[in-house]
């Protein structure tokens, strides 16, 4: 993990930072809350957390990187539900009060320390791009329907980590059967709009999980990006943390993507490029990024967080001083009632800096 002197705040971040900029989305309390006493809210996510134990010690167990995972995958699950309550218990144990990062982190936290470094490895899939190509605007919404699509194939949502494990996904299939328009939050017309008339010369993606989601949903819109002449920099996880992405596998999938002429189906790569975030959770708290990101972002003008974690979770209301698009879908009933929409509606949030 990086150590705190070489993370810095994400360039394009409004400042001043600290009075424009909270990660977190959902409040769990308020400054009138008993700081002694959890929230409804905070008991609520606790439990959402709690109720996702099984899901990772089932993976845990099945590491075969690790000596005797079994017994470590039982430790993890007793240490975590543990914390958990005292947490319910005394909201300001263990660091807190609570918020998703802190959730994120210690559990994070425990698997490392158990010698879990990637208990998802097993179901990171190299999937082909698909490269079907209609008029701009048609084109456009297909890239963002397999954005949406790929997001699902996400193992740290509970429910969906067992319907995967049982009875596998189909991605086509899944882009047919998105929530019906318009979502929670649908941007997407003005964005189209925008699309037809306006390029931009630097975006850096905040991407989320591996497999479908990023090689079927992330690669095919940041391939159109290369073909309009934007630079596109791919901002990765430094550590495994569910299913997401590292930085070293987004290396060597885009490597064994290009063809011979170094070409990703037909387009030059020359402005990919491929980022360590620094960040080693699935939500991210964009105060700490690593230097290198931060030199790379400085001159973009188009910032996109793609994940459920990332984009709204965590910085759904961050501000920046480019444009900037959140896009995820809605996969805990808790976020979903939140945001006033339906579990599995999908989030496509634009906001276009002016000047």
């Amino acid at each position: 993990m990086e150590s705190d002197s070489e993370m810095v705040p994400f360039p394009l971040l409004t400042t001043p930072i600290e009075s424009n900029y909270r990660p977190c989305t959902i409040p769990y309390r308020f400054p009138s809350d008993n700081p002694r006493k959890a929230t409804p809210t905070e008991i609520a996510w606790i439990d959402l957390f709690r109720n996702s134990i099984p899901s990772f010690k089932k993976r845990a167990e099945s590491d075969t990187t690790v000596a005797d995972a079994p017994t470590k995958a039982e430790k993890f699950a007793q240490r975590y539900a543990d914390i958990l309550d005292d947490i319910k218990k005394d909201p300001e144990s263990h660091g807190g009060p609570p918020d998703c990062i802190l959730l994120c982190r210690i559990r994070e936290q425990i698997l490392r320390e158990l010698g879990f470094r990637d208990i998802f490895k097993k179901v990171k899939d190299v999937v082909r791009l698909n490269d079907d190509i209609e008029d701009e605007g048609k084109r456009l919404e297909n890239l963002v329907r397999g954005i949406f699509a790929g997001n699902i194939f996400d193992l740290g949502s509970a429910q969906l980590a067992e319907v995967f494990s049982r009875d596998g996904m189909s991605f086509l299939a899944t882009c047919q059967n998105l929530v019906p328009r318009p979502w929670v939050i649908d941007d997407l017309d003005t964005f189209k709009a925008k699309w037809s008339k306006k390029t931009w010369k630097k975006a850096v993606i905040f991407v989320d999980n591996s497999g479908a989601d990023v090689i079927l949903g992330i690669l095919p819109f940041a391939r159109e990006l290369l073909k309009r002449g934007t630079q596109v920099v791919l901002a990765a996880n430094d550590l495994p943390s569910i299913n997401d992405i590292t930085y070293p596998e987004l290396v060597e999938i885009i490597s064994k993507l290009k063809d011979e002429s170094g070409k990703l189906i037909g387009v030059d790569t020359k402005n990919l490029l491929i980022a360590n975030s620094g960040n080693d959770l699935p939500v991210i708290d964009l105060t700490r990024v690593s230097q290198e990101l931060a030199y790379l972002a400085s001159d973009a003008d188009l910032v996109i967080l793609e994940g459920m974690g990332r984009g709204i979770e965590t910085n759904l209301y961050a501000q920046f001083k480019c444009d900037s698009l959140k896009i995820g879908m809605v996969k805990h009933p808790e976020v979903a009632q939140f945001l006033g929409g339906r579990l599995y509606d999908c989030v496509f949030k634009y906001n276009e800096v002016l000047g």
